[in-house]
Parts: C-alpha cells; structure tokens; sequence
C-alpha cells in the first residue's frame, strides 16, 4: 500500500524572511491526519533569505536532520559546535536531554532551501550529541546511498531509532529499487524532479507512505533527488 502525500496540500507558512512547508503537524499547523509515519515526526521543507534566521531555541528528546539543497545553512549549539552545512552535508543533532542551536543563512545574496527532518528516538533522556558529514554527489549518483542507521555502518551517521536513510541523486531515466524486509515501512520525499514509486508518479515536494510492500522501484523521469527511510 502507497498512499501520497502531495506537495500542494502541506502545511503552508509565509514570512518575508521564511517560507516552509510541512509535510506533518508542526508549529500553528495541525492537521489530525498528518501527525507523523512511524517514528518519521517532521518533514519541513525551508527557504530562509539571506542573513536571515533561527534565533537560539531549545529541543529535547528528538533526532533531527538537515539536509541542503542549496545555499548555506550555518549552525551554533549549546554543545560547542558551529559549522556551515552545504549541499552534500548531512547534519544529525541528538537534542536528547536537551540542547539549544540556532541556524542562519550566512550568504548576502542567496536564499538557503533545505529540509529539516524530525525522528523520534529509540527512549527519552539521551545525551545530547552531534555529528556531521559529506557524501559525495558522485556517489548519490551511483544510487541509494545510506547516509544513516542505527549502527552508524558504511560510514553513515549514527542515529538512535531503528532506521536507515538512504539519498540518491538520479539522472533522467535512471533507476533505483529498495526491497523491504516483513513488518517493516517506508517513507519516500522526493526532494526535487519527478519520478516513478512503483507506477504512481511523484514530483518534488510529494511524499510517499509505503506498508506492505516487498519492494521500492523507483524511476527518474527527470534529474531527481530523494530521501527514503526504511523504518520499523
């Protein structure tokens, strides 16, 4: 069973310095039928303009992911760390038992576009944590690239919840498939392009709650970029 949650109908937010949408309740938007799939919490995609922010703010017991898009997205956090995170980047911060950042787009010229991705962990009460890393877009290119997991294999990022994420980055034309194991979901974003999920097509922005089904075939029908968790 594949049931889409298109673009045009997230949850819609529109300042001069922010447009965000929300693939699930967040924030003033609450939508009952879109809390979250499985320990898949929040998907919101952001513009942010140049030299505009987040101010310092507080998490607690959340794994959250940035990923970009384009642009620059810098962070702070009360753990010490600052960094840039560029397209490429994958950013993991355990807000655990709790921790404060803020996040800004640095550039004097260009609007920042990334998603930020909320999982629930695996218990309350973690210490707070942070990690960092670039996977290449040769090798998103080469197909479903895992960039996190439970046991932090292959090189990806550790995160405490029984998931796997995967990106690719698909020329036109180009396939990919993902089998998934009995019991198990999935959650399909598509990032930019359009393509193929098992027949039904999807364009940027959409995303795809899949149950029951052995397996994922994906095909590009134009360059596309996407996210898939495997989740428990």
């Amino acid at each position: 069973m594949i049931q889409i949650r298109p673009a045009a109908e997230r949850g819609h937010v529109q300042q001069s310095w922010l447009e965000s949408d929300h693939t699930f309740s967040f924030a003033a938007y609450h939508d009952p039928r879109h809390m979250g799939f499985r320990s898949l919490r929040v998907i919101n995609e952001d513009r942010v303009q140049p030299g505009r922010g987040f101010a310092s703010h507080a998490h607690q017991d959340m794994e959250i992911i940035s990923y970009v898009l384009e642009g620059e997205l810098a962070h702070r956090d009360s753990l010490g760390n600052g960094s840039v995170i560029r397209p490429g980047d994958v950013q993991l911060m355990r807000a655990g038992s709790g921790i404060t950042h803020s996040e800004h787009n640095p550039s004097a010229e260009a609007v920042v576009h990334f998603l930020q991705i909320w999982l629930l962990p695996e218990r309350p009460g973690l210490p707070p944590a942070y990690q960092q890393q670039h996977f290449p877009d040769a090798a998103r290119r080469q197909g479903l690239l895992l960039v996190a997991s439970p046991d932090g294999r292959a090189g990806s990022l550790q995160i405490q919840q029984d998931v796997f994420l995967y990106a690719a980055s698909l020329a036109a034309g180009q396939s990919v498939s993902h089998r998934l194991a009995t019991g198990r979901h999935a959650w399909l974003q598509v990032a930019r392009g359009r393509l193929q999920l098992n027949g039904l097509g999807l364009q940027a922005g959409d995303g795809a709650a899949v149950s029951d089904e052995a397996t994922l075939a994906v095909v590009a029908e134009n360059p596309a970029e996407i996210l898939l968790f495997d989740l428990a």
